[in-house]
């Protein structure tokens, strides 16, 4: 193997020591190959492109030796490869099929016919593209989507351009829906050209190979790394990209906080039929594309990669805002972006009605996934982090399509039959449909106060396992990120919050709406407990529980309802209180008063906040010493020494004091907060308790 190779324009990521641990087991290498090409963004998006490799295996049925192609299966991500994602099939039967293949209207039954040539009974399902790789002789084969490719790809002279940038050494075939006649193509493109090392898919992407795992490597980064170079000199040629800056960006701060005033108001738009989760970007590379005067011309052309519009749609929505609008006043905002969105909709209807065939699958939602604001960012929305943040992510991939063809030649798009044929493709379609059933939260966006630890982690914990996404706030910053690391940013973020800060508060909000676009779920449970009698109760012991429990319960909700109203989707504010806000004893004033105070609000707020289909409820613990910050300490002590016990006693005395004499655990109390938002979601002004039954705290 060569020394270490460095590329300009792309990583280089070979790890020789890590390959040859792995010896002569190609299908590791494979894998290990499909890992760090999947990591460079440039190079293939997640989901994106496919890669495999051809061993020689014995037949279990003959024991003869036989080719077997192991193949990126379908849904899969090269990025994040594993061996339980590939599909392992003979290559033999699946060059046979050119013998049953009846043309381009067979396309649908051929790949029911791939499971016919599997080999290994514990493959993936094969992916659509399985017969162009299966249909090239080479023992390693990349399909990739790198945007430099793409470009080339693209341009409106593309075959010019290839023989332009690699001569004899390339060769190049016409856009074509993938399926088992573009392999069928491919194979012709090579028969034709012996002796080429790559090929490229008119607007779709490139196909390169290797004799070895690091030698179909090597060939793919040189490949990228020659259109990477050759565009680079045409950018410097022309001067400028997109036709020169048309306006200039907000500073940083200022897009943060516009994206953040903006964000409820386009979620509740993008989710006028189903509900959608936000993510927003102001890269160089975004800002460099809205900001510039060829806009307006190329964003309405969509996109040519179909990996690209599968996840963005096939063009944004361009907002016409001024980048220095004032959004504070929300009924205005919405006055102006509403007809854009009706716009955008009506648009779509007419592609869908222009292009559908008798057989299309019902129209899907017809509301943008990216929308641009120029001078402030771009926006994506979907059904969750994940599949949102990778649409901007390929939106970015797009831009730099555009980009890289333009200062070639000019960017083309493909035809919107074609890209409808690829959007609503019956095969398409049955993947839709076999996605597993969403979980009972998904879609919706919650912060919960006090998620360091106890009750408040076991609620936020119990909401990212149902589907939301989290935002965990403490006032123990290293608390927070500590209870989110075993979680990607996808799915749970920490902020730090002191809940008797209003301007601490505000800034939580602002990044629960950066982070995923909105709010939806309001969980207080930040608190401390203070048991002292009236005469040994200070004005500072008052103050500290009415801040924390009342203050900081009346903050986030006058905040957290203004986003909730901006979207116009309702939400759920669920308070944790405690049993001592409905018992009256001794020692217990303030924090008993707090308490009281809590339920109190809930019900005025219940009362209020229902015509926007907020629904607010209480939910009461008692005796939760297992896991809970508030039983740390003195508290405990305190207890304990009132009842004659020992602190590690206290759990089974408490439990001896409810009817069901059971332990009560801070995932009972999370029960009890997922029943109040999934499950009663016709109830509002509700009391919970979840004590194990005390009957002095029976509310009626």
């Amino acid at each position: 193997m060569e020394n270490v190779k460095t590329f300009k324009y792309v990583d280089y990521l070979w790890d020789e020591s890590r390959a040859a641990s792995m010896g002569n087991d190609e299908v590791a290498l494979f894998l290990y190959r499909s890992n760090i090409l999947g990591a460079d963004l440039r190079i293939t998006n997640y989901g994106g492109g496919n890669t495999s490799c051809k061993t020689i295996e014995k037949d279990p049925l003959t024991n003869e030796e036989v080719e077997v192609m192991w193949v990126k299966g379908s849904g899969g991500d090269i990025g994040t490869l594993t061996r339980k994602g590939i599909a392992g099939l003979y290559t033999e039967r699946l060059r046979n099929l050119k013998n049953v293949y009846e043309g381009l209207e067979d396309e649908d039954r051929m790949v029911g016919l791939f499971d016919h040539c599997i080999y290994d009974l514990d493959s993936k399902a094969p992916s659509i593209d399985t017969p162009l790789h299966g249909l090239l002789p080479f023992r390693h084969i990349d399909h990739l989507h790198p945007d430099a490719l793409i470009a080339v790809a693209a341009a409106k002279d593309s075959e010019a351009i290839t023989k332009e940038i690699w001569g004899d050494t390339m060769g190049w075939v016409p856009w074509q829906r993938p399926g088992f006649d573009l392999g069928l193509q491919l194979e012709k493109c090579l028969n034709d050209n012996p002796g080429i090392r790559g090929i490229v898919l008119g607007s779709h992407g490139l196909f390169t190979w290797g004799d070895t795992s690091y030698e179909c490597y090597i060939n793919s980064l040189e490949v990228i790394e020659m259109a990477s170079e050759y565009i680079a000199k045409k950018i410097e040629e022309n001067g400028q990209v997109f036709g020169g800056q048309k306006i200039d960006s907000l500073p940083a701060d200022e897009r943060k906080n516009k994206a953040a005033q903006i964000m409820p108001l386009l979620r509740g738009l993008a989710s006028s039929e189903n509900r959608m989760v936000g993510h927003f970007t102001d890269s160089d590379v975004v800002l460099e594309f809205i900001n510039s005067n060829n806009l307006e011309r190329l964003a309405p052309l969509g996109t040519s990669c179909p990996d690209h519009f599968l996840r963005t749609k096939i063009q944004p929505l361009v907002l016409t805002l001024d980048k220095n609008e004032d959004l504070t006043d929300s009924k205005a905002i919405l006055e102006k972006l509403t007809p854009l969105f009706e716009q955008y909709r009506q648009e779509y209807k007419e592609y869908y009605e222009t292009c559908k065939h008798p057989n299309s699958p019902a129209m899907r939602d017809p509301n943008p996934v990216i929308i641009i604001y120029p001078g402030v960012g771009m926006f994506s929305f979907s059904k969750d982090k994940q599949t949102t943040r990778v649409a901007s992510e390929f939106y970015v991939n797009a831009i730099n399509v555009m980009r890289g063809a333009e200062a070639i030649s000019e960017y083309t798009s493909l035809p919107r039959q074609e890209a409808f044929d690829i959007e609503y493709w019956l095969l398409e379609e049955a993947k839709l449909q076999r996605m597993p059933k969403e979980k009972p939260l998904s879609r919706k966006i919650a912060i919960v106060t006090g998620a360091g630890g106890g009750i408040g982690q076991a609620i936020a914990d119990k909401m990212v396992a149902e589907g939301a996404v989290v935002v965990y706030t403490d006032l123990n910053t290293e608390a927070v990120e500590t209870a989110t690391s075993k979680y990607s940013r996808d799915q749970a973020v920490a902020v730090s919050c002191d809940v008797t800060n209003e301007e601490a508060i505000v800034n939580a909000f602002k990044e629960t709406v950066l982070a995923f676009g909105g709010v939806d779920i309001i969980v207080h449970s930040a608190g401390l407990a203070i048991s002292k009698s009236l005469e040994d109760t200070t004005t500072k012991d008052w103050d500290l529980l009415e801040n924390v429990l009342v203050k900081g319960q009346f903050l986030l909700s006058k905040t957290g309802v203004e986003i909730m109203k901006k979207q116009s989707l309702g939400g759920d504010i669920v308070n944790i209180a405690s049993k001592n806000g409905l018992v009256a004893g001794p020692n217990n004033v303030a924090y008993g008063t707090a308490k009281a105070a809590q339920q109190h609000m809930t019900r005025l707020l219940a009362a209020e906040l229902a015509t926007d289909k907020i629904r607010v409820n209480v939910v009461n613990p008692d005796g939760v010493i297992v896991g809970s910050k508030i039983w740390e300490g003195s508290w405990a002590e305190g207890r304990a020494k009132a009842n004659g016990i020992t602190v590690e006693e206290l759990p089974a005395f408490y439990a001896k004091r409810n009817l069901l004499n059971e332990i009560i655990l801070p995932e009972d109390i999370a029960n009890g907060v997922f029943a109040c938002l999934a499950i009663l979601n016709k109830s509002t002004g509700n009391i919970i308790n979840v004590d194990g039954g005390m009957a002095n705290a029976f509310p009626r």
